[in-house]
């Protein structure tokens, strides 16, 4: 009996330690505050590492999305939008993939500890001169259940929360 409590209680902290696990968020160095009433969004570079075309498009996407859904910006361009240049206030986001593993969505069905899929890049926020304002590593995953795709998603999402914290 209270060996069933033991590995109960082993059990729940493990899980506990999983998902309250760091989201990838957190520097050392304190949150910029960024004042602009606009910003643009760069089309993802990848150069370094080798990304599939869906995974490139649905990075920027879910990108645009979420840091539309922040609310924290009068209006949000896309690259190659000439407006832009006309904008007062601009930053602009720009991101670059530092590193990529493609899971396996029929791994994550049969066991939660392989098939793991992560798409790590490096963000930067910059004025329009090109001064930096924020740099941050983003790690969007996604390691249970989901599409490989869902881990753009992810990536997104973290995103928004940085500029939701930042401004």
């Amino acid at each position: 009996m209270t060996r069933t409590y033991i590995t109960c209680a082993l059990t729940f902290t493990l899980m506990a330690s999983v998902f309250t696990a760091s989201t990838g968020l957190a520097q050392d160095t304190p949150q910029a505050k960024i004042h602009a009433s606009s910003i643009q969004i760069l089309m993802v570079d990848s150069k370094e590492v080798t990304l599939p075309a869906e995974f490139q498009v649905a990075l920027y996407e879910n990108l645009v999305a979420e840091v539309q859904k922040t609310g924290k910006f009068q209006h949000v361009y896309r690259d190659g939008d000439r407006s832009a240049t006309d904008a007062p206030d601009l930053v602009v986001l720009h991101s670059t993939v530092h590193g990529f593993k493609k899971g396996s969505e029929e791994k994550r069905q049969v066991t939660t500890v392989a098939g793991a899929t992560s798409i790590n890049i490096h963000c930067q926020i910059t004025d329009k001169t090109g001064k930096s304002l924020l740099e941050r590593d983003v790690t969007g995953k996604v390691r249970f259940f989901g599409g490989n795709l869902r881990a753009t998603y992810d990536f997104g999402k973290k995103v928004a929360e940085i500029v939701r914290q930042s401004s």
